[in-house]
């Protein structure tokens, strides 16, 4: 089987800019038209809006590749990060760290140049304990040839079917080098949204790790995207649109492994999956909206502190249902504090008492507070 990194041009990729044209036109115009939006809600609610989006976007990359974390130590760890102290913040495990840390250096440090070393540091990042689950691996690295040949393969043993297979290790040095030169290149006139597009193949088409190789092409993208924008701030996940198209995803990137260096068709795909992900910012805008109009609902309000950080945490999307057990381990109280503290919210009509009772009572906001 020929792949794309084996033909003689290679990596001179080349598309219909006819066929893209209109296309990219359409969602640059969309592009533009949510950041003038975006710049319209004024300091608050537009770091409110990109602690959303960053969220979503370092949740959904890793569920990408089977990885479920916690989108509350996600979010917190990210607030952490970003100096935003209202959000409710929590512990977070290493592996949220790690991936938070890429995103944040490819999005917040988008115009400093790319290097073989800021690469193995997402990776150090990504793989902090050195393991792929039970299977050790080289981190901070280019991939071993002692590995054998680096593939994407699925079906049951004996019966596997070749997605992809990568080029070879002993060309790693050289492809990353041509890579890196490529992607902070100044004079390339290529449009930058398109550079993002090309960017995530050929990182993946190349495949220079061990493990880890689809979050930081994703990774790549947003920063590549960041660049088109001239912004650090994120409004809309990429990777969450991937990910409900993750079977289309795999399908054009495995069509385009295996076809010819011109790669209209993955542009267009990518064009088109990048415009859902504009759409899918109104979600977040709504949610931010509705946090704002709620907190201004109960601007009268005597809240003490430790109901400001549980209602922020159910206005985030808490994690399972608000019973007064969690509410006394999110606001480390008792009990009895924990029941007061509901109770007072309940007079206020902040908060209702849903409809099962006994053990599992559990509470949401009111419907003139949703």
């Amino acid at each position: 089987m020929a792949y794309i990194h084996t033909l003689a041009d290679w990596p001179r990729f080349n598309w219909n800019v006819q066929r893209i044209s209109d296309q990219l036109a359409a969602v640059r115009h969309k592009q533009g038209r949510l950041l003038g939006q975006m710049d319209r809600l004024g300091f608050t609610l537009r770091a409110e809006a990109s602690l959303e989006s960053l969220t979503e976007e370092v949740v959904k990359s890793s569920e990408i590749e089977g990885e479920i974390l916690s989108r509350e130590q996600v979010r917190s760890s990210i607030a952490q990060r970003l100096g935003l102290e209202t959000a409710g913040l929590i512990s977070h495990d290493r592996s949220v760290e790690g991936i938070v840390e890429i995103m944040l250096d490819a999005t917040e440090k988008f115009t400093d140049p790319l290097t073989a070393d800021r690469l193995f540091d997402w990776h150090a990042a990504l793989f902090p304990t050195g393991r792929s689950g039970m299977l050790k691996i080289k981190v901070g690295g280019w991939r071993r040839s002692e590995v054998g040949p680096m593939q994407v393969v699925s079906g049951a043993a004996g019966r596997e079917v070749v997605h992809f297979e990568a080029p070879s290790a002993d060309r790693l040095k050289i492809e990353m080098q041509r890579f890196l030169i490529w992607f902070n290149g100044i004079t390339d006139k290529t449009d930058p949204v398109l550079r993002a597009a090309i960017a995530h193949l050929w990182f993946v088409t190349i495949h220079p790790f061990e493990d880890g190789n689809g979050r930081i092409a994703r990774a790549i993208a947003d920063m590549a995207l960041a660049r088109s924008e001239n912004s650090p701030q994120r409004f809309y996940s990429m990777s969450a649109q991937i990910r409900r198209e993750r079977n289309e995803y795999y399908a054009v990137l495995e069509r385009t492994q295996k076809g010819s260096l011109d790669i209209t068709n993955w542009l267009e795909w990518f064009l088109d999956c990048l415009d859902s992900a504009f759409d899918g910012a109104n979600h977040i805008l709504s949610s931010v909206l509705r946090k704002a109009d709620f907190w201004e609902k109960c601007a009268d309000l005597a809240l003490n502190e430790r109901q400001r950080k549980v209602l922020n945490r159910l206005l985030d999307g808490l994690e399972g249902k608000l019973t007064s057990s969690k509410w006394a381990k999110i606001a480390k109280v008792s009990q009895a504090t924990a029941s007061r503290d509901i109770e007072e919210l309940i007079d206020l009509q902040v908060l209702r008492k849903d409809s099962a009772g006994g053990r599992s009572t559990s509470y949401s906001l009111t419907d003139q507070q949703e």
